[in-house]
C-alpha cells in the first residue's frame, strides 16, 4: 500500500495500473487477489462499475462492490454541478461526459429524462425506464408525470444503446415524437434526446428530429 501511494504521489495516477488503483480504492496493500480477481470477472474496468454486488462473491466481495458504487457515484455528482450552474444547452460537452461516464458501460439499457427549470439548469435526472440489451419500453404518460411534479420548463431526454452504437433507430425517433407531442399537452418543451454509447452521445434535434 505505501509503495502504491508514493508511486502515486511522486507521478501521478497515470502511472498506476488498473489493479493498482483498484487496490487503493478497496485498501488492499496489493493488487493481486481481489482486485484483479474483479477486473478478471467484470471483463473490462466500465463492466467493473456497473456490475451489480452478485458479481462478486463473498463478504469482501460485496463490500468491494459498495466502495466502488461510492466512488462512482460520487464521480457522477462532481459531473453534474456544473449542470445545475449552468444552462445544458451551453454546456453540451459537459453532459455529454456526464451521461457517457452514466450509461456508456451498462449492459442493459435505461432512459432517462433531465429536468429543466425555465432556465434551462438541471433540476433533477430521473432513471424512468429500464430495459434489456434489447430496448426499453417508453410510456408517455410516465414521463409526463415525472416532468409535471418536478415543476420542469423543458426536459432533455437520453438512453444507451449497451450494443455500443450510437446511431438512433427508428423507434427511437417514434418514441420522441410521441414524447415531444405528449408533453407539449402541459407546455413541457423536449429539447432534445441523446443516444449515448461508450464512446459517443448522437442528438436527435442536431438530426432535425425535433
Amino acid at each position: 500500500m505505501a509503495e502504491l501511494i508514493t508511486r502515486l504521489a511522486r507521478r501521478g495516477p497515470a502511472s498506476l495500473e488498473d489493479a493498482e488503483l483498484l487496490a487503493l480504492l478497496l485498501g488492499r496493500a496489493r493488487p493481486g487477489g481481489l482486485p484483479r480477481r474483479m477486473l478478471r470477472r467484470a471483463g473490462s474496468l466500465a463492466a467493473l462499475f456497473g456490475a451489480g454486488h452478485d458479481v462478486l462473491d463473498g463478504t469482501a466481495g460485496v463490500r468491494a462492490w459498495a466502495r466502488l458504487q461510492a466512488a462512482r457515484e460520487l464521480h457522477l455528482r462532481s459531473l453534474a454541478e456544473p449542470l445545475q450552474e449552468r444552462a445544458l444547452l451551453d454546456n453540451p460537452v459537459a453532459t455529454e461526459t456526464w451521461l457517457r461516464a452514466w450509461l456508456g458501460h451498462l449492459e442493459h439499457e435505461l432512459f432517462l429524462c433531465l429536468h429543466l427549470d425555465n432556465r434551462h439548469r438541471l433540476i433533477e435526472a430521473d432513471v424512468l425506464f429500464r430495459g434489456t440489451v434489447d430496448g426499453a419500453s417508453v410510456y408517455p404518460r410516465e414521463v409526463v408525470k415525472s416532468a409535471l411534479a418536478r415543476n420542469a420548463a423543458a426536459v432533455i431526454l437520453a438512453h444507451n444503446h449497451p450494443s455500443g452504437v450510437a446511431e438512433p433507430s427508428m423507434a427511437d425517433e417514434q418514441i420522441t415524437r410521441r414524447l415531444k407531442s405528449a408533453l407539449g399537452l402541459v407546455d413541457i418543451r423536449v429539447l432534445d434526446h441523446l443516444v449515448v454509447s461508450a464512446g459517443q452521445c448522437v442528438s436527435l434535434a442536431a438530426r432535425g428530429i425535433l
